[in-house]
């Protein structure tokens, strides 16, 4: 392939994977600019919440990590904290192993930026053709986490010169999970994943409470979608995340 050939296909690769990550562009940037405030009125400044995007990037965890930085906090308990908040991308992870494997040093950026939203696009998304796979993957995963260093080094440079009330700003995060949810049910045909998802999360919710349900529900999910995975039909063209 030619120069020219390889500008064109990046182009279009690059137009797709955009116009893809929109939803996660709106929902980052917001949530990012909160992070960015809450971390400079804690004391660190942009340089902080560039690094701690690029290097940690974690989305929420990140927000705990605030208060871990000025809490006196066991290096043993933030790393059990942190084990605890995100033990749910084990989960995500599996799915992908060997689509990660094949997309070769590629494929350790993919799991270092493998966040709930990322995992969500990659795994709704209808890909056409004419476009490279792992080239898609790749630019999906960059884009959204350039969405997150923006708005949380945004935040903070705003939150040095400004005061603000951050109240209602994380259901930008709810109303993201909505869209995508949404888009997910209209384009397959077989619904029983998303209600079996629905119903483990639900039950958790009331048996473990908010701070613990995440990673029953899950196993939940898991488990129930293997027994029923021969009843559940994916739309034509459409293929399982696996």
């Amino acid at each position: 392939m030619n120069t020219t050939k390889k500008k064109e296909a990046f182009k279009e690769t690059l137009k797709y994977a955009f116009i893809q990550t929109l939803p996660v562009l709106f929902g980052y940037v917001f949530m990012g600019i909160a992070f960015g405030i809450l971390l400079e009125k804690a004391g660190y400044n942009f340089i902080w919440a560039f690094f701690i995007s690029l290097i940690i990037y974690a989305g929420s965890m990140q927000f705990v990590l605030i208060g871990m930085l000025g809490g006196g906090m066991g290096l043993l308990s933030m790393i059990v904290l942190t084990l605890s908040v995100q033990s749910r991308h084990i989960f995500y992870g599996l799915s992908f192993i060997e689509k990660f494997k094949a997309m070769g040093k590629w494929g350790w950026y993919m799991i270092f930026s493998l966040t709930d939203e990322t995992y969500s696009l990659l795994c709704g998304m209808n890909i056409p053709k004419e476009l490279n796979e792992k080239q898609v993957f790749f630019t999906v995963a960059a884009l959204d986490q350039s969405y997150w260093i923006i708005g949380c080094t945004l935040g903070a440079v705003i939150g040095s010169f400004i005061g603000f009330d951050t109240t209602g700003i994380d259901f930008a995060m709810t109303a993201l999970f909505v869209v995508i949810f949404i888009e997910q049910w209209y384009s397959y045909q077989s619904h029983l994943p998303a209600l079996l998802g629905t119903i483990c999360g639900v039950a958790s919710l009331v048996i473990f409470g908010p701070g613990a349900f995440i990673l029953p529900a899950l196993i939940a999910a898991v488990c129930l979608l293997l027994v029923f995975k021969n009843s559940i039909k994916i739309g034509e063209n459409q293929e399982v995340c696996q």
